[in-house]
């Protein structure tokens, strides 16, 4: 079942969260395992949505809570453990973490290194922050663009190749990261980097209509993840864990 695509301007800002859990998200989150132990551990959505993923993750866990921006996807969400806040300002005390997902999130934020700093500051010593990001050099512009005042949804191609000035104005909603420039936001921070790749999509909607052809494009883009051509990943992919300091 696909994702349904909001129309408000209010809702093409915010962009589209996970509203069911499938293949895509499981590998997703299996690549958060491969670097980060959530066993026992107490994790934060940031962007949540109505909770899938927190759900998702309060299963492993045992201590998953979320935050949005939008109260009317925390009213819908099943889980007790979200709440309404703003990226910027997270209302948590230093070190209540041992683990901020950003997924798919950052290029909607009002201040995306705003949100970083807050990311880190809620997270225990040694806690791990994980990202997820649209990449500036995947080949279609996944947030859909305006025309004008007209919004038309859907996998616009090329538009990540123009340049800085155009894009934003056919997709002021939502920003796009090279490597570079997700680095520099980073760079700033109090914890040093783990892993950073870029990954392809799920395909979860084309293997739902043909699941033969949704087998063979997983088989072939998964396997580019392991050459240079991951740079063309539909997103980064990102951890960075939180320096520990002597005496402090």
């Amino acid at each position: 079942m696909p994702e349904a695509p909001t129309t408000t301007v209010d809702q093409v800002a915010l962009g589209n969260p996970s509203y069911v859990w499938r293949a895509g998200q499981d590998r997703r989150l299996n690549l958060i395992r491969r670097y980060v132990n959530l066993e026992g551990a107490r994790v934060l959505d940031i962007g949540c949505g109505i909770g899938t993923y927190v759900e998702k993750l309060d299963s492993v866990s045992g201590g998953a809570y979320g935050v949005d921006i939008d109260p009317a996807r925390v009213g819908k969400g099943k889980s007790g453990a979200l709440s309404v806040a703003v990226s910027e300002r997270l209302p948590f005390a230093d070190g209540s973490f041992d683990m901020v997902l950003l997924n798919e999130v950052i290029e909607h934020v009002q201040d995306d290194a705003a949100t970083m700093r807050e990311a880190c500051r809620v997270l225990r010593p040694g806690g791990h922050v994980v990202i997820y990001a649209p990449n500036r050099l995947y080949p279609f512009e996944t947030h859909g663009i305006y025309l004008g005042k007209r919004y038309v949804f859907g996998n616009i191609p090329l538009v990540n190749y123009l340049p800085d000035i155009v894009r934003r104005r056919l997709v002021p909603h939502a920003r796009a990261y090279t490597s570079g420039g997700l680095r520099k936001i980073v760079d700033r921070l109090d914890a040093d980097l783990v892993v950073h790749t870029q990954v392809y999509p799920g395909f979860d909607n084309i293997a739902a209509r043909n699941g033969t052809l949704g087998k063979v494009m997983r088989s072939v883009f998964y396997r580019l993840e392991s050459t240079f051509m991951r740079m063309f990943g539909l997103s980064h992919f990102m951890v960075l864990r939180t320096r520990e300091h002597a005496g402090g």
